[in-house]
């Protein structure tokens, strides 16, 4: 039986999705308890926080806040310590820690974004070749990449491949289609820059019939048969790259990016 909901209220100087993303990988802990999200972004007065404040006090309730302005940190404390309101202050003491060691005051400008630097513009270079090298285009591109992915349709390829692009990664992706060669250079490419993609058969399947009838179709492309021909296919050129493999079978997209990272630059040193 599922307790009673836990109350996450996300209070934020800006739009609160710093603290939002924080509350998103909590709640993912926590499978059975049951949450109600509350949001209170561009608070900018004590009374502001008083008024959220009190919404929370008496309830079975957590807040987490990204305040920027010190004063408001501390009336959020002791705000919340006088309503017995459990708290989370997000930034508080990060911009203490980096003040401290960087000898530099911080700029106290809620909704402050990061200025257009180098890593920036790589990010963008990095995204535009995801969607260059989509799919399997433009092959010759292939010893450019920083990663290449490789599975059957529907492994998440192109999300993928978009995700590692935010992160600075430029990744093409090559399908695996069953009767067709991939590219010849794809087996030029260093090894160590490879990844394969696999997935459970089933999900696949499922995958692909919710895809048919969005799209009004069917066929072959959704057969449990075909999809086991296809998925062996795709071991047996994935043993021939000699790459790892992944099964993105019950992993989201941020989880298989972090292993595929992780992957890449182990193996980076390993070659080294």
């Amino acid at each position: 039986m599922a307790s009673d909901p836990v109350e996450l209220h996300i209070v934020s100087d800006s739009t609160g999705e710093t603290a939002a993303r924080l509350v998103t990988a909590l709640e993912a802990q926590f499978p059975e308890q049951p949450f109600v999200e509350i949001r209170h972004p561009r608070v900018e007065t004590v009374d502001d926080l008083w008024l959220a404040v009190r919404r929370m006090r008496g309830r079975r309730a957590v807040v987490v806040y990204t305040l920027v302005q010190p004063e408001l940190r501390e009336a959020m404390r002791a705000l919340c310590r006088r309503a017995r309101v459990h708290y989370c202050d997000l930034l508080g003491h990060p911009i203490d820690a980096v003040a401290r060691v960087s000898g530099t005051a911080a700029r106290m400008t809620p909704g402050a974004r990061p200025s257009l630097n180098e890593n920036y513009f790589r990010r963008m270079e990095a995204i535009e070749f995801a969607v260059k090298y989509d799919d399997g285009v433009g092959a010759r591109g292939l010893h450019e990449a920083d990663i290449v992915l490789v599975g059957v349709s529907r492994t998440s390829k192109t999300p993928l491949s978009m995700y590692l692009g935010y992160l600075g990664y430029k990744t093409a992706n090559v399908p695996v289609v069953k009767g067709i060669e991939p590219p010849r250079e794809l087996f030029d490419v260093d090894p160590a820059r490879i990844v394969g993609l696999t997935i459970d058969a089933e999900r696949l399947a499922d995958i692909r019939q919710a895809r048919a009838r969005n799209m009004g179709g069917g066929g072959r492309y959704a057969e449990l048969l075909e999809i086991y021909d296809e998925l062996d296919e795709a071991t047996a050129l994935q043993r021939r790259l000699g790459c790892p493999v992944i099964d993105v079978s019950d992993l989201s997209i941020e989880e298989t990016a972090q292993r595929i990272i992780r992957l890449v630059e182990q193996r980076k040193v390993d070659v080294a």
